[in-house]
């Protein structure tokens, strides 16, 4: 059913109050047309205006009914995806945030524009769903837990690998909250019945099923490479999870003697000790034409 919809007040003006004034529209399904655009709209809705007093803004933001206004779109499944309604599914897999620490700036970033991308398919009438997850960050998640027993004055080794496993659930399951409350408070419509970790049996699974069969297309291998290693912790750490520092060095310079001439090839480096260890160089004739 289209409605031609005209909004007028005759009475005080909602812009007269500081006040939130919500217009509270009956329960159904209606659409109505304002000029060129169409909009579908399920009822209860609400509208607010709110202005400070004397028609100025006020100085900073009321928060305190956020909170209230999402548990409420929560509960009401608004975030679930109507898998009744026609139209290709529009799905967003959320970079899962690791359990191990706060929300930056780069988090809010992508909340942000995830959630535009999200509401926007959603009120197209395309079955929408933003699947929300974190992220175990394996080394980060021991070093908290080390830290956490070290306190108490345990060491890993001593407790074996199962209890310590044990402690880092249980630390996972106290502490893992506190990025999806943060993501909550941003206001992203995920559909938190479909929240995934991931160290669930079913994504773990997952990970190993695609790992083996890209290992039986020939597509990764295991090979021998440099890596980053912890003293600590014994084990190998990825780029992502070094600290990096500046240290004053020194720079050396070789000079190598040019078989068969009295020439010399000079290399510069900061680790001299390699001299001992060369036999040759290799270089390219073409660059010395």
């Amino acid at each position: 059913m289209i409605l031609q919809m005209t909004l007028s007040i005759s009475t005080p003006s909602l812009l007269s109050s500081s006040r939130l004034n919500p217009l509270i529209f009956s329960r159904g399904r209606h659409s109505f047309r304002l000029s060129q655009w169409h909009f579908n709209v399920i009822k209860p809705r609400f509208f607010a205006v709110a202005a400070a007093e004397n028609g100025g803004l006020p100085k900073s933001f009321d928060f305190t009914s956020e909170e209230r206004i999402y548990n409420w779109w929560e509960s009401q499944g608004y975030f679930k995806p109507n898998c009744e309604r026609e139209g290709d599914p529009f799905v967003i897999s959320m970079p899962p945030p690791n359990v191990t620490g706060s929300l930056h700036m780069g988090h809010a970033m992508f909340v942000t524009l995830e959630d535009i991308m999200i509401r926007y398919h959603r009120m197209k009438g395309r079955p929408t769903l933003w699947l929300p997850g974190t992220d175990h960050a394996g080394i980060a998640t021991q070093l908290v837990v080390e830290r956490m027993l070290a306190s108490e004055g345990i060491k890993r080794v001593e407790l074996g690998r199962d209890e310590f496993t044990k402690r880092v659930w249980e630390w996972k399951e106290k502490y893992g909250g506190t990025i999806t409350n943060q993501i909550k408070r941003l206001g992203a419509s995920c559909d938190w019945t479909r929240e995934r970790f991931t160290l669930d049996d079913q994504l773990s699974r997952a990970v190993i099923e695609a790992f083996i069969r890209l290992h039986e297309k020939g597509l990764i291998y295991q090979g021998t490479y440099m890596v980053n290693w912890s003293p600590s912790l014994q084990t190998a750490v990825s780029d992502l999870e070094v600290e990096y520092s500046e240290e004053p060095g020194t720079l050396y310079h070789i000079k190598y003697r040019v078989a068969g001439s009295n020439d010399f090839l000079t290399v510069a480096t900061t680790r001299p000790e390699t001299l001992f260890g060369d036999v040759a160089i290799a270089v390219n004739p073409k660059r010395f034409k």
